[in-house]
């Protein structure tokens, strides 16, 4: 097998690639027990949240933010716990999260 492309992935899109074996039954079980969003939301969060062009907002972050859906400032800093946000960026995101 070769790998074509990496990139990071919400739950909600997981459950979708698995497939449909009994391996990808028990993932989706597992899955839907924290996933809060189906997948077209979180493409839809995802695509607003890169549209807000914050520069430390990278890929793999913004997938973090789409799989915990943090409510307040508090819960998005323990979820980015990597990068540094001023009050402004939090706003944003908070904002474009809250619509959800």
């Amino acid at each position: 097998m070769v790998i074509k492309e990496e990139r990071a992935i919400t739950m909600a899109e997981v459950t979708e690639l698995v497939g449909d074996s009994d391996k990808a039954k028990e993932i989706k079980i597992f899955i839907k027990g924290f996933n809060k969003i189906d997948a077209d939301k979180a493409r839809e969060i995802n695509s607003k949240l890169e549209s807000l062009d914050l520069i430390k907002l990278k890929p793999a972050y913004i997938v973090k933010i789409i799989d915990f859906m943090p409510k307040d400032a508090v819960e998005l800093n323990k979820v980015l716990i990597e990068v540094s946000l001023d009050a402004d960026e939090v706003a944003k995101i908070l904002d474009v999260i809250g619509k959800y």
